[in-house]
This record gives C-alpha cells, sequence and structure tokens, in this order.
C-alpha cells in the first residue's frame, strides 16, 4: 500500500449524497467509410464522483474541511464508500459466502485475492477489491462449504489460507469493500448560507488505482 494512503474512510453519511461512477477511456477513430476503429487503452475503469451534493449543513461543511485539511488536498488517498456498488453482491442483497468466484484450488497456492466480477456472457470485467470494508464481515467458503482457516489482509484484499484448497474445489467469498480514492482538487469553495447551512460548489474525488 502506497505511504500516501491513510487507512480512514470519507465520513459516508456525506458520500451518500454523491454522484459518480465508473469511467472508461477509450479512443475512437472514424474511418473515411464512416466506420469506426475503437481501441481500449485503460484496462481497469477508475470511478469518479463529487460529493458537493452530500453537504447539507454548516457541520458538514466543516466535516468536509476537516477531512480535506488532514488529507492535504490531494497529497493523501483514503477509503471511499461508494453506496451503488460496495458490496460483492448488489448493494440491496445480503452478502453470502458464494457471492464472487476467487479462484479454484490445486492444492498449493494459499493465497487468493479477493475481486468482484461484472457481467457474464459476452466479456467478463474483474475487478480487483483491495479494500474489504470493516462495516461486515468476509466470508469465504471452498467448495460450497465455509471455510474458516484463511487471515485477511484488509489493506491489499489478500486472503491466505493456512492449508491450500483441494484440487478442484472453488473458493467464493462474499464481503464489503471501500474504493481507495483521493480528492481530486487542491481548493474547496465553500459557501455559508446561514449560521446552520452551508455548501460546496464542488468536491471532486477520484480512485486512485494501486
Amino acid at each position: 500500500m502506497l505511504e500516501e494512503f491513510h487507512d480512514i474512510r470519507f465520513p459516508p453519511d456525506i458520500s451518500l449524497g454523491a454522484r459518480g461512477g465508473p469511467e472508461r477511456k477509450t479512443q475512437i477513430v472514424v474511418r473515411a467509410n464512416g466506420r469506426e476503429t475503437r481501441n481500449q487503452q485503460w484496462a481497469d475503469s477508475r470511478r469518479r464522483y463529487n460529493a458537493a451534493k452530500g453537504v447539507r449543513s454548516v457541520n458538514d461543511l466543516y466535516t468536509v474541511i476537516d477531512f480535506f485539511e488532514e488529507r492535504r488536498g490531494r497529497m493523501h488517498a483514503f477509503r471511499w464508500k461508494d453506496w451503488a456498488d460496495f458490496k460483492s453482491c448488489p448493494p440491496g442483497n445480503d452478502i453470502t459466502a458464494q457471492d464472487q468466484v476467487l479462484g479454484v484450488g490445486d492444492g498449493v497456492q494459499k493465497e487468493f485475492q479477493l475481486v468482484k466480477t461484472y457481467g457474464a456472457t459476452f466479456q467478463p470485467y474483474t475487478r480487483k477489491i483491495l479494500l474489504p470494508a470493516d462495516t461486515a464481515p468476509v466470508v469465504v467458503a471452498v467448495g460450497g462449504a465455509p471455510a474458516a482457516g484463511f487471515v485477511l489482509d484488509e489493506t491489499s484484499g489478500l486472503i491466505t489460507f493456512a492449508s491450500a484448497p483441494p484440487v478442484g474445489e472453488q473458493v467464493t467469498a462474499g464481503f464489503e469493500f471501500d474504493v481507495p480514492a483521493r480528492f481530486d482538487t487542491d481548493m474547496l469553495e465553500l459557501t455559508l448560507n446561514a449560521h446552520v447551512q452551508g455548501s460546496v460548489t464542488n468536491i471532486p474525488v477520484v480512485e486512485v488505482l494501486l
């Protein structure tokens, strides 16, 4: 984990009002005959958010200032809860140990990375999960049976079993997770509307690819 990362979560009651989501970078070249050539320049998506809508009071305003100053603006990354996508399953469902496939045992491998896969038919995208959240336990199964003999690294998402899962046994997991992110500005534009009301024009936050 980078030294510039602070293992602390942006206030989740403020991020609840944020706007944003995944971003990709695709180069599109339109040829003379009107047909397109498309080239995906990023292997992984990168999420962007704006937390300004989550500020509802002057105390929220101060909370953001306090958090921003300690992070030194864009300098230090932090944990961010994406309320639209923070579980190994849809956000309205309960997590289960069968939510995500991490790999298949070969009798030797003991380490498995937490991942989340999007799509299933054409070209599924597998996202590495680096920051499992402490808001729910990580549940793991081997061959469909609950697993207990493992250690979880909470700042890399790496699961290490005491004994390697047997050959052919699928390793699955369920979890909540945070996004490694940072502010994408070194200046906050603040407005104090009244003694109990405040607002921020823009609080851009961007995912950090570690």
